[in-house]
Order: structure tokens, then C-alpha cells, then sequence
């Protein structure tokens, strides 16, 4: 009776998930909204929760982060890895102080210790990879200008994290200054491996996973995904950190070939990952924090379109692959969770788990809306004339052509 229940209830959220990315697709909209929406229908405090496939639904929710991330690296070589971070960590400068500073402030301000300081600061500091993966992915813009702006600052995120995490466990274990420090030391030592490997023995890798057989390419590629993801995770790095530098690791025709077979596992386990995010939300919850989770969902969105926007003009690119950066980074999900549930589990703040719920599924939501909206709505308001009237006719479409050429 428990297989049948849990064929039939995971049966029937793939087919919800496909008839909902379906509506979306006629909409030209990103599906993960609906994702979400479903996700919380069925789940804690939900119409109807559910009981069988939750645990299979969670360890699907952990393979769809690792393939979005895998799937980002596939795009990008190792030289372009190094060559970005190069440049854009003064990004990742701009990117902290704008969006973890609003963080530590609201904290303080609701009251709250230090200790809780630190730990809102990086909720509201890490945008979600797995969602602008998704994002990107939806809209076509995997090849745009400003992608590789977007994904040094993700980067640059994901590798503090490794530097994060340690420091945040030590802080909410109250342990000592040695004991935390030799987790740090392990945590940015394995970071530092997993990329000299990445970067030094890419091709050595590629072709060890090379094959002309498809099945076996799969299989070897997302065994050896798997493995080093469950391995960074283990020593305290981000297993997307680990799934990204695999697929950065592969190129030429190997990353080709796994691009195309894993496209569609991606996919789905990405519509599981989101659909497991609201399902671990209890509606009930969020009325109550709904309000201080909104004006600081509302400020953090407009430091990470500023952030996006500086980074990308940094860079060269053009005015509307400015705006597409900025708009872009704004969703928070995966890691915003995975902090405030550490300060939920030390018991720093009771209300600290509601509100970065709220906080994150408001941004979830509104992540993939500027992610699309944010460019031609900037780009309306600035073609306006100085005394408030439109612009004559064809100006816009003549500034566009330019920005086109130069994006």
C-alpha cells in the first residue's frame, strides 16, 4: 500500500508539474512561480499534504540544485572561470556590502543579537543559482553578454559560502576560536582543490569521461557529478559548488554530449527542487512576518538590480544587458533556506525561520518577473524626455538598435 500511494502521489505531482510548465509556456512565462504555488498547496498547513513521496520529492530536490549548477558550468570553460573571477571580484565586493549590509541592519533593528545579524545578513545576501539557472535557461540568455557577469557574481557567492557556512556553524555552536577555524581551513582547502583540479586537469577529465556511447556518457558524467558533489558537501564545501566546477571541468565535445543528454533530467528535477521549496512552507506561517519580509524583500531587490547593473557596466556591456543582469540576480532560494534553517536549528530566534521563509518566496516569485520585466521597463522610463513626455516617434527603436549592437 505504501508504493502504491507513493507511485500515485508522485505520479501525479510530475503531472501537475508538466500540465502547469505547459500554461506557462503558452503565457511565455517562467513556470517556477506555479512550481512554488503548488508546492505550497500541497504541502505543511496545505489543502492537501502529502505523505509517501515527501522523502523521495527532498532527495529529488537536492539532485535538481546539483544538475541546474552542472548545467551552468557545462556553458563555460575553465579559462573563462578564471579570467571572470579575475575580473568581476570587485563585484562580489559590491555585491556583499549592498545586500547582506540591509540584512544585519533589519536584524538589529527588529531587536535581534548579533549572532542573528550574521545569519539574516546572509540570507539576504546570496541570490538563488538554482533559480536564475532556471531563469536563464527559460529565456533563452545562456549565451547573452552579461551571462558571464551574472555567473562570476553567483560564483563568487557560492565560493563565500564556503567561507560562510563554517564561520555562521561555529558562531550559532557557540564553539571555540581553534575549533572554528579548523573548519574553515578544511572547508576553503577542498574548495581550493576541487577548482586547481577543475581548472589545471579539465581536459585530462573530459577525456576520461568521453565516450561515443550515450548511455555511458550519461551514466559516468552524473556518477561522477553526483560523487563530487556528495564529497563537497560532506567537508563542509556547497555541493553546487562542487556540481559547477565539474561541469566546468568538461568541455568540447564531451560537455556538448552531456548537455544534451541531461537537459531533460535537469528539468525535472529542477520542477522537484521548486515544488520541495513550497512544500516545506507552511502557509499559516507567513501572515504574521509577511510585512517586515516584504520591505526588506523590496530593498534587497533593488541592491541586487544595482548590483547586477554596476557589474555588468563594469564589464562593457550594454545598457539593456545592464538592466537583464540586475534584474536577473534578484531571486533568493536554496542557500537563503539552508542559513536560516542552521539559526532555526540552534534556536537564536523563533521568528527568524518565518521570516526568511517569507522573505525567500517573495523573491522566488518576484526573481523570474525582473528577471524578464526589468529591461524594458527601465529602458521605457529612460527613453522619456526630461520634461516627462515621450520621446518623438522612432527614437526609442533607434536607441534600442544601438544598445542591441553593443549588448
Amino acid at each position: 500500500m505504501h508504493s502504491a500511494v507513493f507511485l500515485i502521489e508522485f505520479g501525479a505531482i510530475i503531472l501537475g508539474l508538466g500540465l502547469l510548465g505547459r500554461f506557462a509556456g503558452r503565457l511565455r512565462f517562467s513556470p517556477i512561480p506555479l512550481y512554488l504555488l503548488a508546492g505550497l498547496a500541497f504541502g505543511e498547513g496545505g489543502l492537501l499534504p502529502l505523505g509517501a513521496s515527501e522523502e523521495f520529492v527532498a532527495i529529488g530536490a537536492e539532485i535538481g540544485v546539483i544538475l541546474l549548477l552542472l548545467m551552468l558550468g557545462l556553458e563555460y570553460t575553465a579559462s573563462d572561470l578564471v579570467s571572470n573571477l579575475r575580473t568581476q571580484y570587485p563585484a562580489g565586493l559590491v555585491d556583499f556590502t549592498l545586500n547582506a549590509v540591509p540584512g544585519a541592519i533589519a536584524a538589529f533593528l527588529m531587536g535581534w543579537g548579533p549572532v542573528a545579524a550574521v545569519v539574516l545578513a546572509g540570507v539576504t545576501w546570496i541570490s538563488s543559482s538554482g533559480v536564475i539557472a532556471k531563469v536563464l535557461g527559460d529565456l533563452g540568455r545562456l549565451g547573452n553578454r552579461e551571462t558571464p557577469v551574472i555567473l562570476s557574481v553567483l560564483v563568487l557567492e557560492d565560493l563565500a559560502m564556503a567561507v560562510y557556512l563554517p564561520i555562521i556553524t561555529a558562531l550559532l555552536a557557540g564553539v571555540s576560536l581553534a575549533a572554528g577555524s579548523v573548519t574553515l581551513a578544511i572547508a576553503l582547502g577542498v574548495a581550493g582543490l576541487v577548482l586547481f583540479v577543475a581548472v589545471r586537469y579539465g581536459r585530462v577529465i573530459s577525456r576520461f569521461v568521453s565516450s561515443d556511447d550515450p548511455e555511458k556518457l550519461l551514466l559516468v558524467v552524473l556518477g561522477l557529478t553526483l560523487l563530487v558533489a556528495g564529497i563537497a558537501q560532506q567537508l563542509q564545501v556547497s555541493a553546487a559548488v562542487g556540481a559547477f566546477l565539474v561541469g566546468i571541468a568538461l568541455s568540447g565535445e564531451v560537455a556538448e554530449g552531456a548537455h544534451t543528454l541531461l537537459s531533460p533530467l535537469r528539468d525535472l528535477f529542477a520542477a522537484v527542487f521548486f515544488v520541495f521549496f513550497g512544500l516545506h512552507t507552511d502557509p499559516s506561517s507567513i501572515p504574521p512576518v509577511l510585512l517586515p519580509a516584504l520591505a526588506l524583500a523590496i530593498v534587497t531587490a533593488l541592491t541586487k538590480i544595482a548590483t547586477g547593473y554596476w557589474a555588468a557596466a563594469r564589464a562593457g556591456v550594454g545598457p539593456k544587458g545592464r538592466w537583464r543582469a540586475g534584474g536577473t540576480l534578484v531571486a533568493r532560494g536554496e542557500f537563503s533556506i539552508v542559513i536560516a534553517g542552521l539559526a532555526v536549528s540552534a534556536g537564536i530566534e523563533p521568528m527568524m525561520g518565518p521570516l526568511a521563509t517569507a522573505y525567500v518566496l517573495i523573491l522566488v516569485v518576484v526573481g523570474p518577473l525582473t528577471a524578464r520585466f526589468t529591461e524594458p521597463v527601465a529602458l521605457r522610463l529612460t527613453a522619456l524626455r526630461g520634461d516627462g513626455g515621450p520621446a518623438p516617434a522612432g527614437a526609442p527603436e533607434r536607441v534600442e538598435a544601438t544598445v542591441d549592437a553593443r549588448d
